[in-house]
């Protein structure tokens, strides 16, 4: 399967970063978070990737087109660099098409842009490219194909607690408890779509606002409930709390041992 991954935005909200380069390259250990992204879709077998570029293009670029896969790998080197011997298995190769979508388009947009790059796939993958996980994406894919229906996006609870208040329209707070508490779920960012799913989609319109909208409607929309470990690089605080799993050598979303005991389906109506 094609995996289409939206690499254009302009990461406003870690913009201490992304004032010189795009999210997606913004590093988690040695490596950007896009590559961690793309090695967790590698490790399932999906290596056909269709990245939407956008902000800062050309530094995505320049990654691929320089890429050796010594930069990140112990190594021998002789002959003054002219021999190089890798001293682990190198990685896995990779396909990817570098569209350039824009830098004002929204997800929408970007993926209506990338259309015919995935017209001849039953069905493909889409990844918002900033967030991790060890989700069992052979199970998501199974369940999706099993349902038959056109959209799924992977839910998880959100990894931060917060304090949810239920108040009235004159202001009087009638309890306060904690998210963790409550059966609270978000788009995780991992999607599966069938082809079908353009026919839901309209010029200038977000992804998950009104084509989801007619999705539910039409009952084509389901959610695959991931209770396993899932962190989104948003802020700072995020991309340090993923470095600091990189130092610690715990890395859940490398190595195919995702939890599948706690993964469950919910379909929307």
């Amino acid at each position: 399967m094609k995996v289409v991954l939206f690499c254009g935005g302009l990461g406003t909200r870690i913009r201490e970063y992304s004032e010189n380069i795009p999210k997606p390259m913004i590093p988690i250990g040695h490596q950007p978070i896009l590559w961690h992204v793309m090695q967790y879709y590698r490790q399932y077998g999906h290596a056909d990737f269709v990245l939407c570029l956008g902000y800062k293009a050309n530094i995505i670029k320049d990654f691929f087109l320089n890429y050796r896969p010594q930069n990140f790998a112990d190594c021998v080197i002789s002959g003054f660099g002219a021999n190089v011997e890798l001293l682990s298995e190198p990685d896995k190769d990779w396909r990817v098409t570098l569209i350039d979508t824009g830098i004002w388009r929204n997800i929408g947009e970007r993926l209506w842009a990338v259309r015919d790059q995935v017209r001849d796939e039953e069905i493909f993958l889409a990844n918002y490219s900033d967030g991790l996980t060890n989700c069992d994406l052979d199970e998501m894919v199974d369940r999706f194909k099993k349902s038959g229906k056109i959209a799924c996006f992977m839910a998880v609870r959100p990894p931060l607690t917060y304090h949810l208040a239920d108040i009235d329209k004159d202001g009087e707070v009638h309890g306060i408890r904690s998210s963790d508490c409550s059966d609270i779920w978000i788009n995780g960012g991992y999607f599966l779509f069938r082809r079908e799913i353009f026919d839901y989609m309209r010029e200038g319109e977000e992804l998950v606002l009104e084509p989801f909208r007619r999705l539910i409607e039409a009952n084509q929309l389901m959610a695959y409930k991931h209770e396993g470990f899932w962190r989104s690089m948003d802020t700072l605080k995020d991309r340090q709390a993923l470095e600091d799993l990189v130092e610690q050598g715990k890395m859940p979303w490398r190595g195919l041992h995702p939890a599948k005991e706690t993964a469950k389906t919910l379909v929307l109506a």
